[in-house]
Parts: structure tokens; C-alpha cells; sequence
């Protein structure tokens, strides 16, 4: 965490402190009193407690009513009223620029539903800005009043050069170099290339190795129970993609953590109900099981923070404490820092949130400090709040379009087998259909996308280095009219478009390059909504209300257009890492196995 005014001293520097308090031979700080603690060192509820806080840290809990300090004394009381004391929130994996806010205005969404630490991935603005983006990010992470650590990027670019463009390229060295210039770099981050890795691939174990000799944990992104084995013995011990029982029963049994990825029904990131059924049906323990949200817009973390994931897992069929500790203690256990956050115990960051029955957070604490009271943000909040970094110019230079590039394919002049992606409601996964064209005669390109479910889907790379563009067909994506545009194009970012017109993609395109990135919605050929996120193409530089409220107007007019994907999960149609077919600049790539392959074949 950096230095802000909610950092708390190392704990050896306050020890002495800490035991006199414990003993009664000095004042608290703080005392949270009349609550019931949420204990998840042994997952039990127990009534009639209060916290004793002091340098930011907690001293003690003792019965309620134990402190009794003089009069005159400048100890601080909080009633929480008979409500339920915890522990912070800890995240363990989630990525900011999803979110499409600066890590300081992540902050203030996430302490409003009770995160009081998060690990974040940021290899999106890595694979923009390489480096350098990496270094922004964290500076930006060390103003937040939040408790960011990094997991440092490791598949960037995703694929190579050989499949897609990036503007970044994190090399063995560049990697190493992060872990050793910057204390908040406590991992490796999701080591996405899972194929690379199974099959012996030289770059990706020479980047495993740079965290495995410093002793650092190393994340995983998997798809398909054939991978499982070769990971685990390749060094790679969490994964968050865990989407139903069976792969999670796998990856317990190898010795990963599982990361249970809960997410608002309608998007692709909601694997938690089946995952947990490894627990609940299959008799797991859930001892190396956390929770975690991984991507949020900004509108969605405001209504689905980790602690609606909590309440998702106890929907599911786990106990209240459980959960809770799946989201607290858990995380910080897999990171080493359970005797730093995540208990109600000596020693620990005073990082509480006070719950109702419900499990719904009313106050949180950071450091000890009241930052959220009953649902609002408090002035010691505000004031962090309003002195967020400033990103330098080249930040806001990322987006170089190529001048009028072609937008949509030339239409077959005869019968073809075209490869073609098809979307699936609430699907990460995107399936590869071989499509029968064939055009009728004077028939135009309009007449063939109604008659087979199609719309244009193009890629056009957006780093100014090979003004590579790649033409697609995506099947049952439901826009009627107009197009969608993104610069969000996992995850090297180039811009993704969508539409049923050259012309409309054409504006959609153009708005693009106004905002120096972000998404939009033509319609009619106007701009019908647009979120502006001219940092590295990736992020606003506003405050997380204004940009949760542009995102919901957005999301209407995606709506209204008729896009049975999420816009997020549209962002993720160019990442060449998830089965069966995606399209980056360098064309349709077929997962796992890695090919090439035409638009259309048999021309």
C-alpha cells in the first residue's frame, strides 16, 4: 500500500505498543464495541465482543465493555449496534483497467462493499504500454487508499507476435527487473499462454523461473482438464478458471488454489455455482478455495463487489463464516499475508467491515479509519480520494489508427465454407462454425448477414506499428443495426468492431479515435453512447460514479441494439487463449490449436 494517510506502521516497528494495549497498561485508539465478531480462524460467530485498535493495527478483542478509559481520554468509540464486525475483504485476483478507472478511483467502489486489499493483474495496460504501463499503474496503486499488491504480468503479449499485435512485449528480464525494483510485486501474475506451458514452450518457462528462484507464487489461467497436470508441474499453483465441478475437483487434487469466480448472472464471469459443487457435492475441503471477482466494469462494482460474491457462495450452499473467510482469510493465506490482514486478531490491519445479518457491509475500516459509514463515503475518504495520480502524456497517446483502413470483407463471388464465430448467451467460450455461403445472384452483403444471423466483426490494430486489420463473421450476436466499437480488445487492445455496415463501423471507428479510445454504440449512423477512456486507450481519468454512469447508459444502448453478448464479454472476442475460435489483426485463430485459419475457404 502506498503512502497515504491510511498506511499503517510495520509491525515490528510497534509491537511494544501493540502488548501494552493488550494488557491493559495503555489506551486503545479505537473501540468498535457492541458487535458480533466474524471469526475466520475458526468460523464461528461469537456475541458481546469489541475491538481494541491502536497505531492502526488491532491490539486485542475483548468482551464488550472492557474499556473503561478516564475521563478526558481521547480513545474513539464506535457502536456497531449488535451488527456484525469482520475482516476487510481481500481480492485475489481482479484487474483494474476492467474496471475502466484509475486504481484510485477503484478505491472507492471496492471500500464501499467492504474490499479492503486486492491483488491486481495489470496486464492490460502492459500489453498497451509494456513496462512503463506497469510502473504507471503502480504509482497510481501506491496514492489509492486501498491495500494494492501486483501480480505481475506474465503473458505479454498473450500469444506472440505470430498471432496478434501488442504494444507491449515483458520478456523474461523485464519481469525480473519488476520483482526486484517494486515491494508491492508479490507473484506472477495469470500465466495465460496454458497451452505454451503444457507443451514446453522456452519463453513461457523462462518467465515461470523468474518467479519460482525469488520464491514467488505464480498464478494460472486453464482451460481444459487435459492442462491441469502440466501446470501443476510446471509451478503454476492458482487458477480462477474454474468452471464447473469436475475441473475444479481436478485442480484441488494437484494442489491449486481455487479461485471462485462469482459474477453477475448475465455475464461470463459467474463460474462460481457450478465450481463450488466441488465442495458442496464432492466432498472437497474448501482449505485452499477462495473467491475472487476478476473483471467489473464500473457500474457493475458498485452492485457486485466481493462481497456479493460471498453471498453467492452462501446461496450456494456454503456457511455464512465460510464464505467470508473464502474472501478474507483465504486470499491472504495463498499470498502469505495472513498474519498481516484478513482476522479479527493481534497483530492484524485494523481492515473491518461492520455487516448487517444479511452480510451486507455498513461501515468499513482501513488502518484502522472510518472510511465508509453506513453507506457513504466518509470526509477522510474524500479528501484520498480527491488527490488521485496523474498519468503522464504519453498515457493518453496509445491509440494510433491506421489512416482508412478496409472494414469489412470483400463478399464471395461464389459458393465458400466461411469460418465463422458464434457467440453464446453468457459463454466465454466462443464456438468455431463452418458455414455454407453461398450468395445468390445480385445478392449484396446485407441480404446475406440477415439470411445466416451474421454481423462484420473486424480487428484493426491500433499500436501505429504493422496497421494490420482482420476481417470476421460473427454468428447469433443479435445487433439489428448500426455497430459497436472497442479499443478494449483483450488483450492486446487492439480495437474490435462490430456491425452490419462498413459506414457504421466507419463512425464507430472515427469516435474511437476522437476519444483516444474507448467503447461506443452507433446508431443511424450517430453516436448513441460512449465511455471515454483515453488513458492507454484502456481507462477514464474521472471519478468511479461518473464512469459507473456512463457505463449504464452505455449498457442500454447496447441493449436497444440488440447485442446478446455483454459488452464485456465482446472486449474478449480477440483473446486467442479461450476455446474454440477468436480473431486478433493477424486473423481467425483457432484454441487450442493454435492455426491460422481463412475466412473463407474454397473460393
Amino acid at each position: 500500500m502506498g503512502l497515504t494517510r491510511f498506511s499503517v506502521p510495520p509491525l515490528h516497528g510497534v509491537t511494544r505498543e501493540l502488548a501494552a494495549v493488550a494488557m491493559g497498561r495503555e489506551l486503545p485508539d479505537l473501540v468498535v464495541t457492541g458487535a458480533r465478531i466474524l471469526s475466520t480462524y475458526t468460523e464461528r460467530f461469537h456475541g458481546g465482543r469489541e475491538v481494541w485498535v491502536k497505531c492502526g493495527r488491532i491490539a486485542a478483542v475483548k468482551p464488550a465493555g472492557a474499556c473503561r478509559p478516564p475521563k478526558g481520554s481521547r480513545v474513539r468509540f464506535f457502536d456497531a449496534g449488535g451488527g456484525i464486525v469482520a475482516p476487510g475483504l481481500v481480492d485475489p485476483h481482479i484487474h483494474i483497467e476492467s474496471s475502466m478507472m484509475t486504481a484510485c478511483a477503484y478505491a472507492e467502489p471496492a471500500l464501499l462493499n467492504g474490499t479492503t486489499t486486492i491483488f491486481c493483474d495489470s496486464h492490460e495496460i502492459g500489453n498497451v504500454c509494456d513496462t512503463r504501463g506497469i510502473e504507471w499503474m503502480l504509482e497510481d496503486a501506491r496514492r489509492a487508499p486501498l491495500s494494492i499488491f501486483l501480480t505481475v504480468p506474465s503473458t505479454v503479449p498473450a500469444t506472440g507476435p505470430r498471432f496478434e499485435t501488442s504494444g507491449g512485449d515483458l520478456t523474461p528480464a523485464k519481469i525480473g527487473r519488476i520483482f526486484d525494483r517494486w515491494p508491492e510485486a508479490v507473484a506472477l501474475g495469470e500465466k495465460m499462454d496454458f497451452v505454451q506451458v503444457a507443451m514446453g514452450d522456452r519463453r513461457s518457462h523462462s518467465i515461470l523461473a523468474q518467479a519460482l528462484r525469488r520464491g514467488r507464487p505464480v498464478s494460472g489461467h486453464i482451460y481444459g482438464r487435459e492442462f491441469v497436470a502440466a501446470a501443476a508441474a510446471s509451478g503454476v499453483s492458482d487458477t480462477h478458471e474454474a468452471i464447473d465441478r469436475e475441473i475444479a475437483d481436478d485442480f484441488l487434487e494437484c494442489g491449486f488454489w481455487v479461485f471462485l469466480r462469482g459474477g453477475p448472472p448475465t455475464t461470463p464471469w459467474n463460474s462460481l455455482p457450478l465450481a463450488v459443487k466441488a465442495v458442496t457435492e464432492l466432498g472437497a475441503s474448501p482449505k485452499r478455495v477462495c473467491i475472487c471477482t476478476d473483471d467489473r466494469d464500473a457500474d457493475d462494482l458498485f452492485l457486485f463487489g466481493l462481497d456479493w460474491v460471498a453471498r453467492s457462495a452462501v446461496k450456494a450452499g456454503l456457511r455464512p463464516a465460510t464464505a467470508w473467510s473464502l474472501g478474507s482469510l483465504h486470499p491472504a493465506t495463498r499470498f502469505g499475508m495472513d498474519g498481516e490482514i484478513c482476522g479479527l486478531a493481534p497483530a492484524r490491519r485494523a481492515d473491518m467491515v461492520l455487516l448487517n445479518d444479511a452480510l451486507e457491509p455498513q461501515c468499513t475500516w482501513l488502518g484502522g479509519e472510518l472510511v465508509v459509514k453506513y453507506g457513504r463515503v466518509t470526509p477522510a475518504l474524500e479528501r484520498a480520494l480527491s488527490r488521485r495520480y496523474r498519468y503522464p502524456r504519453a498515457a493518453y497517446e496509445t491509440v494510433k489508427l491506421p489512416r482508412r483502413p478496409v472494414l469489412v470483407p470483400e463478399l464471395p463471388g461464389g459458393p465458400v465454407e466461411a469460418n465463422v464465430i458464434r457467440t453464446a448467451l453468457h459463454q466465454i467460450i466462443l464456438f468455431h462454425d463452418r458455414l455454407s455461403l453461398r450468395p445468390r445472384p445480385g445478392e449484396k452483403w446485407p441480404e446475406l448477414l440477415a439470411r445466416h444471423r451474421l454481423c462484420f466483426v473486424t480487428v484493426v490494430e491500433r499500436h501505429g506499428r504493422s496497421g494490420s486489420v482482420a476481417h470476421g463473421l460473427l454468428r447469433d450476436f443479435g445487433l439489428r443495426d448500426g455497430a459497436v466499437g472497442s479499443s478494449v480488445g483483450h488483450d492486446a487492445h487492439n480495437v474490435i468492431l462490430a456491425g452490419r455496415s462498413e459506414s457504421d463501423m466507419r463512425r464507430a471507428l472515427s469516435e474511437i479515435r476522437r476519444m483516444r479510445g474507448g467503447v461506443c454504440v452507433v446508431r443511424a449512423g450517430k453516436v448513441a453512447a460512449r465511455v471515454a477512456l483515453p488513458v492507454a486507450g484502456l481507462i477514464s481519468d474521472k471519478r468511479a460514479s461518473v464512469v459507473a454512469a456512463e457505463t449504464t447508459r452505455l449498457k442500454r444502448a447496447w441493449k436497444a441494439a440488440g447485442c446478446t453478448l455483454p459488452y464485456m464479454g465482446f472486449n474478449l472476442i480477440p483473446l486467442s487463449v479461450i476455446p474454440e475460435i477468436r480473431i486478433t489483426d493477424k486473423g481467425l485463430v483457432t484454441v487450442p490449436g493454435m492455426r491460422i485459419v481463412p475466412l473463407f475457404e474454397g473460393a
